[in-house]
């Protein structure tokens, strides 16, 4: 499971996710893309789970790029403790995910394969997502 290696800072403020992503929004990599369309944490266990679907169904033909890191750690109170003490101990790994961010690329299979890959994937995902293409494969699968 993807978590940092070490951070400068063990607990981190929930803030909120506004906007559009400022980067990460083109195919840099592989000729098929997932996309997000709307603001969402997807933490470290669901990205594995939909790279995890995407390789099944390629058949580990090809190549798949992560494009998100979950660096952000979610900290969490046991259950019936009263309120006061502190915050709670980081239980997982989330990443902050804006509108627009390419999160998994896909190179080497055909165009039918990695959009039902892409489907199998964005059923893991929290997030609303879409697969794009680029130009040259034919605009948006």
């Amino acid at each position: 499971m993807f978590q940092p290696a070490r951070t400068k800072y063990r607990k981190a403020h929930k803030g909120r996710i506004h906007g559009l992503a400022k980067g990460g929004t083109a195919l840099n990599f592989g000729n098929f893309g997932l996309k997000a369309t709307e603001p969402g944490r997807v933490n470290a266990r669901e990205i594995e789970a939909a790279r995890r679907a995407i390789s099944r169904h390629i058949k580990r033909v090809g190549r798949v790029w992560i494009r998100i890191f979950p660096d952000v750690p979610v900290s969490r109170k046991p259950a019936e403790v009263r309120m006061g003490s502190g915050k709670g101990t980081p239980e997982f790994w989330v990443c902050r995910v804006k509108p627009g961010r390419i999160m998994f690329e896909l190179d080497g299979v055909p165009g039918p394969i990695a959009k039902e890959a892409f489907l199998l994937a964005s059923a893991k995902l929290s997030i609303s997502t879409r697969i794009v293409t680029r130009v040259g494969e034919g605009g948006e699968a």
